[in-house]
């Protein structure tokens, strides 16, 4: 276990989601936030030190075992703040060929150039309450851009 990545991880779905980016897709919540968004769907994910430490290596098997559509949508909390394991782990996904989105509820300015190369799809910025809407596709609310990086 020396050098293997770890990840906090609040927990999966794997009952298939059709709001969390294109098709229907399997989600990965991280553990973890520091934004703190009012109106949050998701606070239990607030708390870094809660949820479960895991290895890449295992999430990946847990991923591979129940996502037979390979389209995977990595959220939280706010996944960059294990930007070390969330790198290790969308890059292995990818490597596997898989359809990857990334929730961050940061600015497309702040997600590091290494991330943005290993994913297909990214939402960005936080969630506001008072902008929320159900029209616009994959975000929480008007503000948020659903980003396709590539095909």
């Amino acid at each position: 276990l020396m050098n293997e990545t770890l990840l906090r991880v609040n927990n999966f779905d794997f009952r298939g989601s059709t709001c969390d980016g294109p098709g229907v897709r399997n989600v990965l919540f991280l553990q973890g936030c520091d934004r703190k968004c009012p109106g949050c769907h998701n606070p239990a994910t607030w708390n870094p030190a809660g949820g479960t430490l895991m290895s890449v290596e295992d999430i990946i098997g847990l991923i591979e075992q129940n996502t037979p559509m390979q389209k995977i949508t990595i959220s939280g909390g706010e996944p960059l703040m294990q930007q070390k394991g969330l790198l290790e782990l969308s890059r292995q996904l990818y490597q596997k060929g898989y359809d990857i989105a990334v929730y961050t509820g940061k600015s497309l300015e702040e997600v590091p150039q290494e991330l943005l190369e290993s994913i297909h799809y990214i939402k960005v910025g936080d969630f506001r309450k008072d902008l929320q809407t159900s029209v616009k596709s994959y975000v929480g609310s008007s503000n948020q851009e659903f980003i396709k990086l590539r095909s």
